[in-house]
């Protein structure tokens, strides 16, 4: 069993951001874990630029973003990367029960930071009849098909949902020669950034439907089509107002969920609805010595934001370490 003074689960910004805090602030033993075979998290995907504009002053893809950060963590000598490293059980005592390539280790750390940021929402979380057709994918998922894959998910698509990805991927697909034919909303306003509503969906003329829903999805072994209404102030179907849009690909953008069921297994309070732990302060879990950082503990609009907040649960941790917090 190994014992680092601190361990940080997830080397996406806010983990990345978070071991370099706690390294400038003395911390000398850190190991950071990855379950990808890169670092960078869902920044590697993110091919678009609007990353930086405050932390660095500069307009940078996500790769870029990420890239800042990497260089350096690569280049620490206090902080130890392992990557392919998917932590599955974790213990009140901060014991870590790793799977790595051909073994299980148990890792037992003074202090531990969970960077584990979200996952998707889906269909069958929303959700929407119909068949089951392939051609529906959550919209992070499709990102990842065509900006690291190389893959287009389809030719013809709706959007269900007006999340930053959902918006962000409805220029993408358009760009690559796809047609979305368009977005459609639940609420009376798109959920995402006002400039993603002006840059990804006014400036190539892709419709905006709020006060819409999927009532169904067609196809047998290709989503055909889906079904559309419009919705009162209560959220039910306003009667006439139906319509269907041919499409071949459904793309889900409806939210996203924290991944703490690590910290969830390991007793710390959690606010069920939001899935996410109680903290008392910035960062700080019931747990003694265990904090949270990223989207695992919020679900921030810009990754400027995770660094920045990252950064002060990383110097949190080390004043854990010595003893003042």
């Amino acid at each position: 069993m190994t014992r680092p003074d601190l361990v940080i689960v997830g080397a996406g910004p806010a983990g990345m951001a978070a071991a370099l805090a706690a390294r400038d602030q003395g911390v000398r033993d850190i190991l950071l874990l990855e379950r990808d075979q890169h670092l960078g998290g869902i920044l590697n995907q993110c091919i678009h630029p609007g990353f930086g504009l405050h932390q660095f002053k500069q307009d940078y893809t996500g790769p870029e973003f990420a890239d800042q950060y990497i260089r350096e963590v690569e280049a620490a000598p206090e902080i130890t990367v392992s990557l392919r490293t998917f932590a599955a059980r974790f213990a009140p005592d901060k014991t870590l029960t790793c799977l790595r390539p051909g073994r299980v280790d148990a890792i037992r750390a003074r202090a531990v930071i969970f960077a584990t940021g979200c996952r998707e929402r889906t269909r069958e979380m929303i959700p929407i009849p119909g068949t089951r057709p392939a051609g529906v994918f959550p919209a992070g998922l499709a990102q990842k098909m065509m900006n690291l894959e190389g893959l287009l998910p389809g030719r013809t698509v709706v959007i269900a949902g007006s999340g930053d990805i959902g918006l962000i991927m409805a220029r993408r697909l358009t760009l690559e020669g796809a047609r979305v034919q368009a977005v459609i909303e639940l609420q009376a306003e798109s959920r995402g950034l006002a400039r993603n509503v002006v840059q990804c969906l006014e400036d190539f003329s892709i419709p905006l439907h709020c006060r819409h829903r999927i009532t169904r999805i067609h196809g047998q072994n290709r989503v055909e089509k889906v079904s559309v209404a419009a919705v009162d102030d209560d959220l039910r179907d306003r009667p006439g107002t139906a319509f269907d849009i041919p499409c071949d690909t459904v793309l889900i953008s409806v939210g996203l969920i924290p991944e703490n069921e690590l910290l969830e297994m390991a007793g710390a309070a959690m606010d069920l609805k939001a899935n996410t732990p109680v903290v008392r302060e910035l960062g700080v879990t019931s747990l003694p010595g265990v904090f949270v950082a990223g989207n695992a503990g919020n679900i921030y609009d810009l990754v400027d934001s995770v660094t920045r907040d990252s950064e002060r649960v990383g110097q949190k941790a080390e004043a854990y370490l010595r003893g003042v917090a």
